[in-house]
C-alpha cells in the first residue's frame, strides 16, 4: 500500500475513543502530535491556536473546579452529579484543552481562528490512532463556561475549542457505517430563486 493510500485508510478508519485508559503517550508521540496539529490550515500564518495539557493530579483538580462551579449554580446538586463532575477528567490520562487565541485581525475573522484550532485537534487524534493511541473530542456546556475558562486560564477573548480526551483505547472501537457521499453532498448550479 502507497503511503497516500495508507493515508486516506487511516483517516477513513478514524474513530472516538470513549473508554481511555493507561498509558497516555509519551513525549516522543505528543511532539509528533503536536507537529500535526501546527500544520492545520492557518489564513496569514497567525498561530492562532495553544494548547493546555492536563494530566496527573491536575486532573482531579481539574473535577473538584468543575463540582465547585457546579454547586455555585446549582447547590442542590445531586451526588451522583457531584461524582460525575468529579470523576470527568479521570476518564483519560490526559486531557489537552484546545484554545483559539482569537486574534484581532483584518482578514481573518475569530471563526477561522476557532475552526483552524479544530483542524489541528482532528490532526491530533489522527495522529494518535496512527501511533496505536484514541481520543475523544468533548465540548459541551464546560466549554464556555466562565468559571472554568477562569480556572484553566482562558483569557476573555479566547474560545476553548474543545477538551480532547488522550489515552490507550479500551476495548474495540465501535464501528462506523460507511456514508455515502449523495447523501451530503450536491453540485451548486447558480442562485436559489
Amino acid at each position: 500500500m502507497s503511503t497516500q493510500d495508507a493515508l486516506v485508510e487511516l483517516i477513513n478508519q478514524r474513530v472516538s475513543f470513549p473508554r481511555l485508559g493507561e498509558p497516555a503517550p509519551g513525549d516522543e508521540v505528543l511532539q509528533d502530535m503536536f507537529k500535526s496539529a501546527f500544520r492545520a490550515p492557518d489564513h496569514m500564518m497567525l498561530r492562532p491556536w495553544r494548547y493546555l495539557l492536563v494530566q496527573g493530579d491536575a486532573r482531579r483538580r481539574l473535577g473538584e473546579t468543575f463540582c465547585r462551579l457546579a454547586l455555585e449554580e446549582d447547590p442542590q446538586l445531586s451526588e451522583v452529579q457531584r461524582e460525575k463532575l468529579l470523576n470527568m477528567p479521570l476518564r483519560a490520562p490526559l486531557i489537552v484543552v484546545g484554545i483559539s487565541q482569537n486574534i484581532d485581525h483584518p482578514k481573518v475573522p475569530v471563526r477561522e481562528q476557532e475552526i483552524s484550532c479544530g483542524v489541528g485537534l482532528g490532526y491530533m487524534l489522527l495522529t494518535l490512532q496512527a501511533r496505536g493511541f484514541g481520543g475523544i473530542w468533548r465540548t459541551g456546556p464546560l466549554a464556555e463556561h466562565e468559571g472554568v475558562k477562569d480556572a484553566l486560564g482562558v483569557r476573555a477573548t479566547e474560545t476553548i475549542v474543545g477538551f480532547l480526551y488522550v489515552g490507550t483505547p479500551l476495548g474495540d472501537a465501535k464501528p462506523i457505517p460507511d456514508l455515502e457521499m449523495r447523501d451530503f453532498v450536491q453540485d451548486w448550479q447558480g442562485p436559489v430563486s
